[in-house]
């Protein structure tokens, strides 16, 4: 039975034969878009092959039997279409799946490895998944591992980076760099977050770039991003709450969207171009040796400064004349005996507290004037209105 709300459905056989007891007011339809159809169809077809494959094991057959069921409809295709090519995608007898090949002059090689020696992630790289830093998912740090040592490239999108993360990946990422591996790094001052010492083992790597964004007024990169180029095809992207530190990574229940290019190559186009967008952007510069201490400012710089409230205004706090100097009344604004100081409020404070107000003081205005040992917030007076 149909329920009320959204569908994008292809409207098959039974779903045709429902629709037509309901009135036109109450449904809304629309021809498949011609550009998308091939997509589309595919997708319905998927389900519906699927179905049939789960069909032929209930009714007691095997996987011989759903390779047959597979490669009739491949010959299907093939004389439609004519074409072909079709006939070598019908599926080998044996049901295997291939996991992967080596270089013919691949040193491993020679050391006696195997490709099957080759380190994989333990969730597929060919289906999309989720992490959601569940006790049953492995870790994610454990497969960002196996993902850098068997990628080609490696391109990582990050608004943090501590050393506490970039730690654990430290030897897989020598290890691919070192191979001839390429790897691109975006990061940023955004918060004082990142370690200078994690910016400069990285910039240590061979074959390593790394862009920096310094102005955090414009561009607040806040993206997780790390995306492995396999020149096979089976590319994977890791998208979601990660930043590259050891509680993101090892143990805090952050989500994470592993992509896959197989189920969704749109998604993985898409990462990439907005990746290559940022690295071709201007607000992007490239870390070199003699940007360190300009890094290790903006990063100060960025934890002493609410990124919020960049304008800073000065207050003069000394005591208005009608204030007398004894040691109860000069702690008036400050709560304790002192000289008189500047201090800094942000844009936008119209009120301020007074430490332990120990008399009578005329000049904070208002009708309810208080003493005693207690806090008091009022309006700031004119006197001590922020100046620039």
């Amino acid at each position: 039975m149909l329920r009320p709300g959204l569908y994008e459905q292809i409207i098959n056989t039974a779903l045709n034969h429902e629709l037509s007891e309901i009135p036109d007011a109450r449904k809304s339809v629309a021809p498949i878009d011609k550009a998308e159809a091939s997509k589309v169809l595919a997708q319905y077809l998927a389900n519906v092959v699927q179905k049939g494959l789960e069909n032929v094991v209930d009714n007691g057959g095997d996987i011989s039997t759903q390779i047959g069921l597979a490669n009739q409809i491949v010959d299907l295709i093939q004389n439609i279409t004519q074409e072909a090519d079709f006939a070598a995608l019908s599926v080998d007898q044996r049901a295997e799946q291939l996991l992967a090949l080596l270089r013919e002059q691949d040193p491993r090689l020679a050391v006696g490895k195997t490709a099957a020696d080759l380190r994989r992630p333990e969730t597929s790289i060919a289906q999309s998944s989720l992490f959601t830093g569940a006790i049953h998912e492995p870790q994610m740090y454990t497969e960002l591992k196996k993902e850098i040592v068997s990628a080609d490239r490696i391109d990582m999108l990050v608004s943090f980076i501590k050393w506490s993360g970039l730690r654990l990946l430290m030897d897989e990422l020598r290890e691919f760099t070192q191979n001839g591996g390429e790897l691109r790094i975006i990061t940023t001052s955004y918060m004082g977050a990142t370690d200078v010492k994690a910016i400069e083992e990285l910039r240590k790597l061979p074959n390593t770039k790394i862009k920096v964004s310094y102005d955090t007024k414009r561009t607040r990169l806040h993206a997780k991003t790390y995306i492995f180029y396999r020149n096979t095809g089976f590319t994977t992207a890791y998208v979601g709450s990660s930043n590259l530190s050891n509680a993101a990574i090892s143990g805090g229940l952050e989500w994470n969207v592993k992509v896959t290019r197989r189920d969704l190559p749109e998604t993985i186009d898409k990462i990439a171009a907005t990746f290559e967008s940022y690295w071709n952007s201007s607000e992007f510069e490239y870390y070199s040796e003699d940007q360190k201490e300009r890094l290790a400012r903006a990063l100060k710089a960025e934890k002493y400064f609410d990124a919020n409230n960049v304008e800073v205004y000065t207050m003069d706090t000394r005591l208005p004349p009608c204030i007398t100097t004894t040691p109860s009344t000069r702690a008036c604004f400050t709560g304790k005996a002192r000289a008189p100081q500047r201090r800094t409020l942000p844009r936008g404070n119209d009120t301020f507290t007074t430490g332990n107000v120990g008399a009578r003081c005329c000049c904070l205005s208002g009708s309810s004037r208080r003493t005693g040992s207690q806090a008091v917030q009022r309006p700031i007076p004119s006197w001590a209105q922020p100046t620039m």
